[in-house]
């Protein structure tokens, strides 16, 4: 019997060691490796889409400002054009003649001018001839007093001549504009996306000749329900898309204080920060403009992937000293990617969003060196 004892023994002591190091090892294989995301505070604003269009700042008809026959109109529909650009040549016969008179009328209001001082030069000599005579008592006062009305009257009509001559300037530099204006430039930088006249035709002042668009200053004109203008303000930013992904940043520029009584919206002017873009713009075209639904405000905020759903309660694990901790928590709004917290977590808390679903509370935890 005692040889059958001092044969299991060794077994026994040797089964008993192995027992504790297994569980040792079984202990360390009990801390987990989890992934967090630490809860924060950030302004909330939420958003609404709303379809708006853009519209050239710089658009309309350009106007001949004389009566002419149309020579030229050198553009096609869909030219871009530089400012300064010749859109119509009209023809220049009759202001050239008008023109020519006018230097003439110019010519012979100078020389009126010229005349009228002659003859105050010679009023002035005969009135100080007399002036010298008279203190000699060797004129007479009536001829005196003629003298001086005779220069007087010399006066004014060097006064009439100047401004004859005033006149015929001005009219030279009217006659001089409209041939000028015979050649219709281009007022801004543009795209010509109509041809109203053509070569032959005969316009007066003000006829139009060529519809010009700017796509360079294009806005964004949307309208808002009233019940949505409370989140915007001059200054305002939003966001915007043109299509698929493609998203820029725009600030409000201007909120217009007129009412559409058929469709109860106000218009909204919105000024586009546009990078660059994959498609060309045109004014007209359609945008997706996102609206906050009200003033922003302060929130604090968990990712979704930290909370799990128990016995119809929101949970979240947070890590406090190597150790999770079980929160409870209300949450209020989804924000993207994450809910807002109403209770049971403070910005800082570290969230598990990953290894959680095998946590329980105060399990010991080891934090992924790469995460937040």
């Amino acid at each position: 019997m005692s040889r059958l004892w001092s044969g299991l023994l060794p077994a026994v002591v040797s089964g008993a060691c192995m027992c504790i190091v297994l569980g040792l090892v079984h202990a360390q294989d009990m801390v987990s490796m989890v992934r967090v995301d630490v809860v924060r505070s950030e302004p909330l604003m939420q958003t609404i889409p709303a379809i708006g269009r853009l519209v050239a700042l710089q658009s309309g008809p350009v106007a001949a400002q004389v009566e002419a026959p149309v020579n030229e109109l050198p553009v096609q529909v869909g030219d871009r054009v530089e400012r300064g650009t010749v859109l119509a040549q009209l023809g220049t016969g009759v202001l050239d003649a008008t023109h020519f008179l006018a230097k003439a009328r110019v010519q012979e209001a100078n020389a009126r001018l010229v005349t009228a001082r002659e003859e105050l030069t010679l009023a002035s000599q005969d009135r100080e001839r007399l002036e010298a005579l008279k203190s000699t008592k060797s004129t007479s006062e009536a001829l005196y007093d003629d003298a001086v009305q005779q220069e007087l009257i010399a006066k004014a009509r060097v006064g009439e001549a100047r401004a004859a001559l005033s006149s015929a300037t001005a009219s030279l530099r009217l006659a001089a504009l409209d041939l000028d204006n015979t050649e219709v430039k281009a007022p801004y930088s543009g795209v010509v996306t109509q041809r109203l006249t053509e070569a032959g035709a005969y316009v007066r002042k003000g006829d139009a000749l060529v519809w010009l668009i700017s796509d360079a200053t294009l806005e964004i004109e949307i309208d808002v329900p009233f019940e949505r203008i409370g989140g915007l303000d001059v200054g305002t930013h939003v966001t915007l898309t043109l299509g698929g992904s493609e998203s820029h940043d725009a600030i409000v520029r201007a909120l217009i204080p007129e009412e559409n009584r058929r469709t109860r919206t106000r218009a909204v002017r919105i000024t586009p920060q546009f990078g660059p873009t994959d498609r060309p713009l045109a004014s007209g075209q359609s945008v997706v403009v996102y609206l906050p639904q009200d003033a922003s405000r302060d929130i604090v905020s968990v990712h979704k992937d930290a909370v799990t759903r128990q016995g119809g309660q929101n949970l979240v694990y947070v890590v406090q000293d190597d150790v999770a901790k079980l929160r409870v928590v209300t949450l209020g709004e989804a924000v993207g990617e994450r809910f807002e917290v109403l209770s049971g977590l403070e910005a800082g808390d570290r969230a598990v969003v990953r290894g959680n679903e095998r946590l329980r509370p105060d399990d010991p935890v080891r934090v992924a060196e790469s995460d937040s």
